[in-house]
């Protein structure tokens, strides 16, 4: 098999927590942007609006909206990808039709779908020009307050962030899954106790070499102590103040 530059990039992905102040530059910008809008989209309703923000007030504001994480303040680009039905608004309102998706969980669904495809697109270009990236679903942690900063109106949500810049150094990269655990074949295996025992070993002696000692626990013990609890119980009241009404 010949070589593949797209495959090799997405295989060295990691993500990146520190950056230098080299700045991210307009044509890098666009080549981002425009992969942005070559993702596929539900029914070519394109229901992604990017927010990009170089202000170092504002990415310090966002930064502390999100849980006080300090690469979104220190690199030179923060993008916030936002699941988008407004235009769809100003649409049926031109055309006299109604706007009801909005008030079905499928809206959601399509919006957060378009979102990480576009995002995906995102993160490859950025990639492939040696940027770094870390996507930030702290967006979602106080998104009341980040819609009045940044004046989303009606029928748009944050989804998730993208920090972008130029890598300060390269974290190590991080062990997935086994694949058996994620590629199933012709119906789903459930029998996946032993690959997650296994991939806790695995997490285990990562973490253990990458923090010097400090932290080694497996993977399903961070994905519980995370999922024993609604992390970000303000989602719900938000989309529903954006005019999300679910039936």
């Amino acid at each position: 098999m010949k070589k593949n530059e797209l495959y090799e990039t997405l295989m060295n992905h990691r993500s990146i927590r520190s950056y230098t102040d080299q700045p991210v530059n307009e044509q890098e910008m666009t080549l981002i942007m425009n992969a942005v809008q070559a993702a596929p989209s539900s029914i070519n309703g394109q229901q992604v609006t990017v927010i990009s923000i170089e202000d170092l007030q504002t990415k310090e504001k966002i930064a502390e909206l999100t849980g006080n994480q300090p690469w979104v303040a220190q690199a030179p680009v923060f993008l916030l990808f936002c699941a988008d039905f407004f235009r769809a608004k100003l649409a049926a309102e031109q055309n006299e039709e109604n706007l009801v998706i909005t008030e079905g969980m499928e809206s959601i669904l399509v919006g957060a779908t378009d979102v990480g495809l576009a995002m995906g697109n995102a993160i490859a270009v950025a990639e492939s020009l040696e940027l770094g990236i870390v996507p930030i679903g702290g967006v979602r942690n106080q998104p009341l307050e980040l819609i009045e900063l940044l004046g989303l109106p009606e029928y748009v949500f944050p989804v998730s962030g993208l920090v972008v810049g130029h890598p300060a150094d390269l974290s190590a990269k991080k062990p997935r899954l086994p694949q058996k655990a994620v590629w199933h074949k012709e119906r789903y295996d459930t029998n996946l106790d032993g690959l997650i025992k296994e991939y806790d070993q695995t997490i285990s002696n990562y973490l253990d070499e990458r923090t010097n000692g400090e932290e080694n626990r497996g993977w399903s013990q961070q994905v519980s102590s995370l999922y024993n609890h609604i992390y970000y119980p303000e989602v719900r009241k938000m989309l529903v103040r954006q005019g999300f009404n679910f039936k």
